[in-house]
């Protein structure tokens, strides 16, 4: 069993909605990954999504676009970013970790260097935002040989028919899009995202983490009523950005995943209690 499914597994048995917070990787820099990747687990984190920068992320919102840029202004590489995923296994050996960027990322490597570099150094799975299923070429097979597992997104107006084809070929979880936009969008609809999530499970065994949107606390244990994981990326991005230079950046961002990790937990409880 993968440590995708593991850390599933373990979340259903416990009733707890996993909490997956991302972050740019590389910024401010990348000799900080390791610090920042331990400090979202001591807050609470189930999984880890790192962003792998790149010079036009179409998917995402000015936060993250910035973070791309101050990343690839410091240097980072994905070369990089696996040396410090493989410095964070020497601690943790459980917490999945998944990348997620864009086609240009794994073109430029090439499939099979960027996946055998990924699988060495203990990334779990791969979501690439511009690479649909059809357009893989030999990404599935290479990421099956070395176990890792292909993560895809699901927008709001993704078809029955289409949302079959995908779950044919994911890994890991389905990833639903909570909105039509980008990273970091806003006024999140719970009754509409609740029928998204119902038309996933329809077709898909695959646990379902919802994104985009989620900003805070409040939104985090709103979606926790309806989805299997919470991503939350462009407020943690925006906290690393204006707190880049400070002594004690893996605190502060220890400190907003605990308080997201409470709205989660907290709606729970609210719901054994109801």
């Amino acid at each position: 069993m993968s440590r995708i499914s593991q850390t599933f597994a373990a979340c259903r048995a416990a009733g707890r909605t996993a909490l997956i917070p991302y972050i740019t990787g590389g910024d401010p820099d990348p000799q900080q990954l390791v610090a920042l990747m331990h400090a979202l687990v001591d807050g609470g984190a189930d999984l880890i999504e790192i962003g792998v920068p790149f010079s036009d992320p179409m998917a995402d919102g000015p936060v993250i676009q910035a973070a791309c840029a101050r990343a690839l202004a410091a240097g980072t590489t994905p070369a990089k970013l696996c040396e410090a995923v493989a410095r964070f296994r020497e601690r943790d050996e459980a917490t999945p970790v998944v990348f997620m960027g864009y086609a240009n990322s794994l073109e430029a490597a090439g499939y099979e260097t960027y996946v055998e570099r990924a699988a060495s150094a203990g990334v779990d799975g791969l979501l690439t935002v511009d690479l649909p299923p059809e357009e893989a070429g030999s990404l599935p097979d290479l990421a099956a040989q070395h176990g890792i597992e292909l993560i895809y997104l699901v927008a709001p107006n993704t078809t029955a028919a289409r949302l079959q084809k995908i779950s044919a070929v994911a890994g890991g979880f389905i990833y639903a899009v909570a909105l039509k936009g980008v990273t970091g969008s806003a006024n999140l609809d719970t009754t509409l995202l609740a029928d998204q999530v119902a038309a996933i499970r329809r077709v898909s065994q695959l646990p379902v983490a919802v994104g985009f949107g989620v900003r805070d606390a409040a939104s985090a244990g709103a979606v926790a009523q309806v989805a299997d994981a919470v991503v939350v990326g462009s407020a943690l991005v925006q906290l690393i950005g204006e707190h880049g230079e400070a002594t004690d950046l893996p605190e502060r961002l220890r400190a907003a995943v605990a308080e997201l990790r409470r709205g989660i937990d907290e709606k729970a409880a609210m719901e054994v209690r109801s």
